[in-house]
């Protein structure tokens, strides 16, 4: 009893709701149902293999997103792309070098799919074992029908177990996080604007919102969520949930900036606290659209509301002007503006349009540009923004496709026996860093021998079939089920006894069998180890390097450049394509590395720093040149002056640390430039005289984001409290 509970504990620990477990059991009931009706009840070992191995590439390999009947709904419509994937395979099964031409051009196209979202890279090893599987002799064209026919049934059993057979208990979708942050936020913008108002006890209430608002906008830090959680697709849906996101994490910084300014206490602001209420209520019912869980007309009223409360507070600027009021009014008006920009993401990704989605803008930059693209000319443009050495996407397809064609080759050039085990040796065994391979590679080979060794002893002390057939769903259990919760080394054990155990049954075996599995183990892993020291052998760390500068870069340039528009010194702020750019290669680089051995060498700069500060300057730059027109800091000369000398600074500054980033640590410490001196005082100056334009604050605007950014600039240089590459609190 205690031992029984000892290992209910063990198994709760290593599986948390039993995931694991339960995959196992439908595999095993899968596959076992599959491999004996085609074996035993059909006759025909050609259904049994490909039904076997398609419920094994898709049951196991496959890693999808979403809950039980999407899964199946995602593994039904990968059906024709897996007959496809096997004919051609089966058709290049001839010649050895054919096949391997077919695995270098599938191998990279496949793994480089995977640039398009979670659904294709989580499809990506499947589809490879589909190819792989058909491309070894015989070449048996006339088989293909079978073949066709074992891959139907395997999938569709697959897709059928994943919603009738112990179901995974559905994950937190991205949309409901992203509403729970909206909550969060708005709750905590709400606890500001009763400070605005006086109410008694206020400051504490908003000291308690604000570590839940934290926490809720933690959970939508995409490049921390979990692989397959993430909204990483080039759909429209997807690119509005992460524009979405990035609003709400805008959001806090603002409101956390609000929350400490001292006007924001000293003074009552009746007006002010009634425009965040509006503005909070916008972001609460956005987060419901985004989630399909109300209409969008509601949304436009909160935010007309906010709008006309705003006009009218402008039109009033003049009669009560102070610098302390001025500060507030600035992050006020940002924090409408982000919730504007929340409100339009989320009813795109509620799939509702609006004329801020589908209208052009006349000037300024195109935020929601993807809202009026069709969907092929979307992925098209992600697809071609990674075909470049410096994405990983990139590097990391190249690296396999190589592996597996070399391979392809040693096995058919020397005739191996069951050589499609070399290629499944390295789809099992390589990792996108030299470091991660090798550390695979012992715990891998030596648990292929103990299986192997533990398979040829059952092989020759009982060479009869029944007895495999017996074992089999012992083996699947072991496999599927304790092989992955004890590590890289008892999984690899326990695959090669089930490889054992099905091929015992397909064709006559004796040792030899064991020695070949043993054999093709140590041929793929010497494979992928070579693949993984000469192509690009650290991995995301040398690219994640290289893009975080040039981001942060383009980045400090895109400072400068907006200024400088703002006040009609430049009319092309070009600055922001190419910062945009250089989000996209640093996100998924940062993203692997996150999965990767840590680099000691990493460990001196706050690499999620870089990006946190890279997207302020974006998302910041993209809000103030969306709403204003070029040069509407000109009518106030000075202050455009001194904003534009300081966000030369700061392009100094930033571009300093960007020159540094490629070493891997900052060896020249780089201080935070001066502020511009007396922009508040000027403005409240030229009200005070009379000046009664809305516009006359945009200088204070510019300031406050001004120094937002300056703020960064030690992050940047300060050593992460976690290792490089961990999850850390920001």
């Amino acid at each position: 009893m205690r031992l029984g509970r000892s290992v209910l504990g063990w198994l709760r620990r290593r599986d948390p709701g039993y995931r694991t477990v339960r995959r196992a059991a439908r595999l095993t009931l899968v596959a076992s149902v599959s491999f004996y009706g085609c074996r035993y009840g059909l006759g025909s070992t050609v259904l049994a293999t490909y039904a076997l191995f398609a419920t094994v590439a898709t049951g196991e390999f496959a890693q999808l997103p979403g809950d039980a009947s999407q899964r199946a709904r995602t593994l039904l419509a990968a059906l024709p792309m897996a007959w496809v994937l096997v004919a051609i395979g089966t058709v290049l099964a001839w010649s050895t070098w054919a096949a391997a031409a077919g695995m270098l051009v599938v191998g990279f196209a496949v793994a480089f799919a995977g640039v398009g979202g979670p659904r294709l890279v989580g499809l990506a090893n499947a589809f490879q074992l589909f190819y792989i599987l058909a491309c070894f002799p015989p070449y048996q064209p006339g088989t293909l029908p079978a073949r066709l026919a074992g891959v139907t049934l395997g999938i569709v059993l697959v897709s059928l177990a994943e919603v009738a057979l112990w179901p995974d208990p559905a994950p937190v979708a991205f949309p409901h996080r992203l509403r729970d942050a909206a909550r969060a936020v708005a709750a905590f913008l709400e606890g500001i604007a009763d400070v605005m108002s006086g109410q008694q006890g206020a400051d504490a209430e908003v000291a308690r919102r604000h570590t839940p608002a934290i926490r809720a906008v933690e959970q939508v830090r995409i490049l921390q969520l979990p692989a397959t959680q993430r909204p990483m697709s080039a759909s429209v849906r997807d690119r509005a949930l992460r524009d979405a996101a990035a609003a709400v994490h805008e959001m806090l910084a603002l409101a956390e900036s609000l929350a400490t300014e001292r006007g924001t206490t000293e003074t009552r602001d009746a007006d002010a606290a009634r425009l965040l209420r509006q503005s909070a209520a916008s972001i609460r019912s956005s987060g419901d659209i985004a989630l399909g869980e109300a209409q969008a007309a509601g949304t436009d009223d909160h935010l007309d509301a906010a709008g006309a409360a705003l006009e009218r507070r402008r039109a009033r600027a003049g009669q009560r002007a102070d610098a302390i009021r001025l500060r507030v009014d600035a992050i006020v008006q940002a924090v409408v503006e982000q919730a504007g920009i929340f409100a339009t993401a989320a009813r795109v990704a509620g799939g509702f349009r609006t004329w801020q989605a589908t209208e052009r803008p006349a000037t300024g930059p195109d935020q929601f540009w993807y809202a009026r693209r069709s969907v092929l000319s979307l992925y098209w443009q992600q697809f071609r923004a990674h075909l470049t050495p410096r994405s990983v996407y990139f590097e990391g397809a190249v690296r396999l496709a190589v592996a597996l064609a070399a391979a392809r080759i040693i096995a058919g050039t020397f005739n191996l026996l069951h050589g499609f085990w070399v290629l499944l040796a390295i789809l099992t065994l390589l990792r996108t860093s030299g470091a991660d391979t090798r550390t695979t590679l012992r715990p891998a080979l030596v648990g292929t021998l103990i299986g192997a060794v533990a398979g040829g002893l059952l092989l020759l002390s009982s060479p009869a079939p029944e007895i495999y057939a017996a074992l089999l769903p012992i083996s699947m259990v072991l496999a599927f089920g304790l092989g992955p919760l004890l590590g890289v080394g008892w999984s690899q054990a326990m695959l090669t006894l089930l490889l054992i155990f099905v091929f015992a049954q397909l064709t006559p075996v004796n040792w030899q069998l064991v020695g070949a599995r043993v054999v093709d183990v140590l041929i793929g892993a010497a494979v992928g180890v070579l693949a993984g020291l000469l192509m690009w052998p650290r991995g995301a760390s040398s690219e994640l390097r290289r893009n975080a500068a040039a981001y942060l870069g383009a980045a400090a340039e895109a400072i400068a450049q907006t200024v400088q528009v703002l006040a009609g010194k430049d009319r092309t702020p070009g600055a922001l394509d190419a910062a945009r750019r250089g989000k996209i290669l640093t996100d998924a680089s940062f993203a692997q590395y996150h999965f990767e051995r840590h680099d000691p060498r990493m460990s001196y700069v706050d690499w999620e720093g870089v990006l946190i500060a890279g997207n302020r300057i974006l998302h910041g730059a993209e809000a103030l040149l969306a709403r204003d027109r070029p040069g509407v800091l000109a009518p106030w000369p000075d202050s455009a002056a001194q904003l534009v000398g300081w966000a030369q600074r700061l392009r100094s500054a930033y571009a300093d640390l960007a020159r540094q980033l490629p070493q891997g640590q900052i060896r020249r410490p780089v201080a935070p430039p001066a502020a511009a001196p007396d922009i508040v005082d000027r403005v409240d100056e030229s009200i005070r005289s009379g000046e009664t334009r809305p516009e006359v604050l945009r200088p204070v605007e510019v300031d406050v984001w001004l120094a937002g950014l300056t703020g960064h600039i030690a992050r940047i240089q300060s050593p992460p409290t976690m290792p490089a590459g961990h999850r850390q609190k920001t």
